[in-house]
């Protein structure tokens, strides 16, 4: 998003809008597909290049240039009376925030499948949750001229795979050498391909079979013969509906099929009235009353993405479910539950600055956005991605939608002194701007670790430290945290006497220490007999064996799960001190490890792998070369998934995020839970230089 230079139309009624979210596989064509119908609304010149000549799409620099998209694009466009808003979602499963971020926003998901690579396990798994909350969908095979594309292969693919409810909208026609040369509508009589009737016959009645109205049935039995126009308001009903799905072709880059693919966007997708909103409760969880989309109706909107400009300070762009977001007034910010993730809560007001329609990197200036567009808003200090924006007088907060929790920890250091100053602001804009990642500073190791989705997710965030907030950063390994534990019993004197003249020290106690049960921590007694050890010094003891475990007695590895007795000592009347005790508490530990011995414990995990059911096997194989102990299992047949108990060790989680998605072809997801400490293997007890 950068500098506004172009004036947008003036705002649409709902029914006017539509909303629309372009979600696949990487390199299904996505971006080429929506530059191509922005061409073909006029709002982009062949060129690729808007009036001003920036690029058209909100893409990353770096996703640019390795033609791969990892940002939420945004482009809204004017079409037969129609605002469209395109949001082009990212298709590598690192970047799921962004894609369901763009879901958010939408009012109905356009898949998009190459005809070259066909329909993969993420296409099915996404086309399941959209289906699962009711999005309404269409397919759009493009790539069509690529080589090896199979058209009719594919569409196959996608009846097959994607369910009941998937039925083929058009048939490519080919020249003479084979290449694309137009589309046969089946919605249109008179189609001569091979199988065009029987298509057609199918899709009427798969469109018919969702209608409302009778007379189209009876028209139908009659063998009256219908065309486009007499389909597409039932065609709408049965896309709105969530059970029909049309599956049309498109060779963007020959412009191929874009006026049936916008015909469709205008005409069968729903518009945000139809699609309803979200739930909404008051800031304090209490009952709010639902939301339409009304523009007379209470602000309610949300913020679906959050980026810094150069020039604008921090960017935020908006769904408005209800209500009207006008430029320069007051909203209540509320949100949104992820305080783990270093997204602290909301309940803050703030004053908006400009609102805009946003091309991607242009933003057009808007009198106001109502309920059911989308649009950007300037110089939101505190709301970060997910939040609600709402009316001060009456605050209302929409749940933040599902992310998945960063499971690979990347540990950063400022690459100089001079990046050090910059890096804590710069990391706090990371995290306002994508609430799938956290930030961590682990007390154990001292190390900051920015948590991420997976390896791309990992590298993107770091070229944005370096090139658009202009801080070096190092990665370095990250430290899991080993900790030691008495080998076995032992008896230990420690002996703190100092005697130069003046105040001396003296100080004398005897411990019996053994090992604890797994979690037992540090557990301190007394059993002293006689006084030896008088009372107001036996604290001072206990506090000196734990801040000695604490900084354990090798290396850094803190003592854990050991029981100490306090049997003996000697004090002096003049001599002794709470300091002079808490030295003796923590030598006679160290006596005492010295005599037993120490075993080096390691973390481990309880950790739940869900996978498709064809992928169990292959992920059990992998947790066994993890050192894993496999607990359990439990099948769910109706969603195909599967959920696989473990017991892992923490070390062996820190690549698991990128074994799993290579095992499970990036359809697996997995969740941790730490369990404590068991003895570690050879290779990792060295004690760090």
């Amino acid at each position: 998003m950068g500098k506004e230079t172009v004036a947008a139309p003036g705002p649409r009624p709902a029914e006017k809008v539509r909303n629309v979210a372009l979600v696949g596989h990487a390199a299904a064509g996505k971006t080429t597909l929506a530059e191509a119908l922005l061409v073909a609304t006029g709002a982009l010149t062949r060129a690729g290049r808007v009036e001003d000549g920036t690029t058209c799409l909100d893409s990353e620099e770096v996703e640019a240039r390795q033609q791969r998209s990892v940002s939420l694009g945004v482009a809204t466009v004017e079409h037969d009376g129609h605002r469209i808003t395109l949001l082009d979602t990212p298709g590598s499963p690192d970047f799921v925030g962004e894609l369901r971020a763009g879901l958010r926003a939408a009012d109905a998901a356009l898949f998009v499948v190459s005809a070259v690579n066909g329909v993969d396990a993420g296409t099915v798994q996404l086309w399941e949750e959209c289906a699962a909350v009711g999005m309404p969908r269409a397919v759009v095979v493009t790539q069509l001229d690529r080589a090896r594309a199979d058209v009719e292969e594919t569409v196959r693919l996608c009846q097959m795979m994607l369910g009941a409810g998937v039925y083929p909208v058009h048939l490519v026609e080919r020249g003479p050498d084979g290449s694309v040369s137009g589309l046969v509508n089946l919605l249109e009589p008179g189609a001569e391909a091979p199988d065009a009737d029987r298509l057609r016959s199918e899709l009427i009645e798969g469109i018919i079979g969702e209608s409302e109205d009778e007379a189209l049935m009876e028209r139908y039995l009659a063998g009256d013969e219908l065309v486009q126009g007499d389909l597409m308001s039932d065609l709408g009903t049965a896309v709105a509906r969530g059970h029909f799905h049309p599956v049309l072709c498109a060779a963007p880059l020959q412009g191929i099929g874009m006026d049936s693919l916008l015909y469709l966007l205008v005409n069968g997708f729903p518009c945000p009235m139809e699609h309803g909103c979200p739930p909404v409760t008051r800031p304090d969880g209490s009952p709010a009353p639902p939301l339409t989309c009304d523009p007379d109706g209470p602000l309610v909107a949300e913020v679906v993405k959050t980026t810094t400009d150069p020039y604008l300070g921090r960017v935020s762009l908006v769904r408005v479910f209800s209500g009207i977001l006008r430029p320069d007034t007051p909203v209540h910010v509320s949100g949104h539950g992820m305080a783990d993730r270093g997204h602290p809560d909301h309940d803050v007001d703030e004053r908006i600055g400009a609102v805009s329609s946003p091309l991607g990197a242009t933003l057009r200036p808007v009198a106001a956005c109502p309920a059911g567009d989308i649009c950007a808003v300037a110089r939101l200090t505190a709301a970060e991605t997910g939040d609600t924006l709402s009316s001060p007088e009456d605050p209302r907060l929409v749940p933040p939608w599902d992310l998945p929790t960063p499971q690979l920890p990347v540990a950063v250091e400022a690459a100089s002194r001079g990046d050090e100053d910059r890096l804590a602001t710069a990391l706090s804009r990371l995290v306002a701007e994508d609430p799938t990642v956290r930030l961590e500073r682990r007390p154990d190791t001292g190390q900051l670790l920015l948590w991420c989705v997976g390896e791309a997710h990992a590298e993107v965030l770091l070229e944005r430290l370096r090139t658009r907030h202009g801080v070096a950063v190092n990665t370095v390994p990250v430290r899991v945290p080993m900790v030691e534990t008495l080998a076995g019993p032992a008896r230990a004197t420690g002996r703190h006497v100092k005697q130069s003249g003046g105040h001396g020290q003296y100080a004398i106690v005897v411990i019996e220490a053994e090992p604890g049960p797994p979690g037992s921590g540090v557990v301190f007694e007394q059993r002293i007999v006689g006084g030896t050890v008088p009372n107001q010094f036996h604290g001072s003891v206990e506090k000196g064996i734990r801040a000695q475990a604490e900084r354990g007695v090798a290396g850094d590895r803190p003592i854990v799960d050991v029981h100490v007795t306090l049997v003996d000592g000697k004090a002096h009347s003049v001599d002794s001190s709470d300091a002079a005790f808490q030295a003796a508490g923590a030598l006679a530990l160290r006596e005492a490890a010295a005599a037993a011995g120490t075993r080096v414990l390691e973390p481990w995990c309880e950790v739940q792998v869900v996978v498709p059911g064809e992928y169990v096997g292959a992920v059990m194989s992998d947790l066994s070369g993890r050192r894993a102990r496999v607990t359990g299992s439990d099948a769910d047949p109706e969603r195909d998934r599967t959920t696989v108990r473990a017991e892992v060790p923490e070390v062996e989680l820190l690549g698991y995020a990128g074994a799993l998605r290579s095992v499970s072809h990036g359809t697996g997801s997995f969740s941790r839970r730490p369990m404590g400490h068991e003895p570690a293997p050879a290779s990792l007890t060295a004690v760090p230089a």
